[in-house]
């Protein structure tokens, strides 16, 4: 019987592991699976395999506990393992781990081992909030799965075609020469996925278009493509820089940190964690969870209502900027969990753009219907599609690539 490949792809966060074992041949996703509240009070761990059958773990805590990464990867070897005495025509080739940040170092996939690693590992500070589950989910396949090739692959790749002018910060040129300070940018799988998935449904080559794409989730961040690659984005040294986020505070002036310092004494460390997890629409709201916020402010709440106001204003600010820098668009793009299920966020940020040619249509905006879906009026000269991201598979592509 000839043994079909296949790779595993380990989505992994602070605090969640997302995971498809796709096949390399066609893309089919034949199982996947999505833990969440790792070291919380309480998991919650589902798993779905291509046939449509469906397990959903939902336990009490004392049965689902998931203490560390350690653990949550162990349920997912379990999974694997039930997975594969059934289907015995299917072979683990490759695992492929998304790593947010790949500094100046790493501009493609890259197969992991120890000198890899400790590179990786020397990147934490500059994204504290994805490196460390990153990390810790490389360090336990590399203990469960020893035998099967590993390789890491970076949210910073796509945003390497960014030009100098753009990605340069005007500091002294120590900072960059021998400290690395530049724009990176980051959420490059998914901004890379959704313009495939753009051109595809446009029927227009990638090479030729221009778009602006907007990653919309917990973290944020908008796009400029221009000729099918990167060209700016919102994003910089670290995925602090940008829109207003779940947790992080955006845009802020450089001032502001060093005064906060010296008017209270706080440690770096200290600072880095309140911009990093205590600002955003967490600082405005007490929650990132934009369904609430948008509840919230129906029934008159001016905390959720201005928290609002703000997240749509940079939005709008980031997509008038690059509509000027791109000159012709081809397509504005929402994605993510807040791209992907926020009707009013999207009505906001398009209200009043009909003037430059980008025109929603209110009615298609609250009822998506696929994976691409198209929510500009008949009279705008932009299409507005709302795209379902899907990382995974963009980091399965690269590495097939790669391979």
């Amino acid at each position: 019987m000839r043994t079909q490949p296949v790779i595993l792809v380990l989505n992994s966060g602070s605090s969640s592991v997302k995971y498809k074992l796709i096949q390399l041949k066609d893309e089919t996703v034949l199982l996947e699976g999505r833990i969440q509240g790792i070291g919380e009070s309480s998991a919650t761990h589902h798993v779905s395999v291509a046939d449509g059958l469906t397990g959903k773990y939902e336990q009490p805590q004392s049965a689902i506990e998931i203490l560390d990464h350690q653990a949550a990867f162990e349920c997912i070897a379990d999974d694997l393992q039930r997975f594969f005495k059934q289907s015995s025509d299917i072979q683990l080739n490759v695992i492929g781990h998304r790593v947010v940040h790949g500094g100046a170092v790493f501009f493609a996939p890259v197969e992991l081992n120890n000198d890899v690693l400790t590179t990786i590992e020397s990147y934490q500070h500059l994204a504290p909030q994805h490196l460390p589950g990153n990390i810790a989910g490389i360090k336990t396949c590399q203990e469960l799965f020893s035998e099967v090739r590993q390789f890491a692959v970076f949210d910073t790749d796509f945003h390497q075609s960014i030009p100098e002018h753009i990605y340069r910060y005007a500091v002294p040129g120590d900072w960059y020469e021998n400290h690395g300070v530049r724009r990176y940018g980051f959420h490059g799988l998914s901004h890379q996925y959704v313009a495939q998935q753009a051109a595809h449904h446009l029927d227009k080559p990638l090479n030729g278009l221009n778009l602006i794409t907007l990653h919309l989730g917990n973290g944020a961040s908008a796009c400029a493509i221009k000729n099918g690659q990167s060209f700016d984005t919102s994003m910089g040294f670290t995925p602090l820089q940008g829109l207003m986020m779940g947790n992080r505070s955006g845009d802020l002036d450089a001032a502001v940190p060093l005064y906060i310092q010296e008017q209270t004494g706080i440690s770096a460390e200290q600072l880095e964690h309140q911009l990093n997890f205590e600002s955003g629409l967490v600082a405005i709201t007490g929650t990132h969870d934009m369904a609430e916020i948008q509840n919230r402010a129906e029934q008159g709440d001016k905390e959720a209502s201005l928290a609002i106001q703000m997240y749509v204003h940079q939005l709008r600010r980031y997509i008038g900027a690059y509509l000027v820098s791109l000159g012709r668009v081809d397509a504005l793009i929402f994605t993510g969990g807040i791209g992907e299920n926020a009707s009013i966020i999207r009505e906001l940020a398009c209200d009043e753009l009909g003037r430059y040619g980008v025109v929603i249509n209110s009615e298609d905006n609250k009822q998506l219907k696929d994976a691409v879906s198209a929510i500009h009026h008949l009279r705008s000269d932009v299409p507005i599609l709302v795209i379902k991201t899907d990382e995974e598979k963009q980091i399965a592509r690269n590495i097939a690539r790669y391979l």
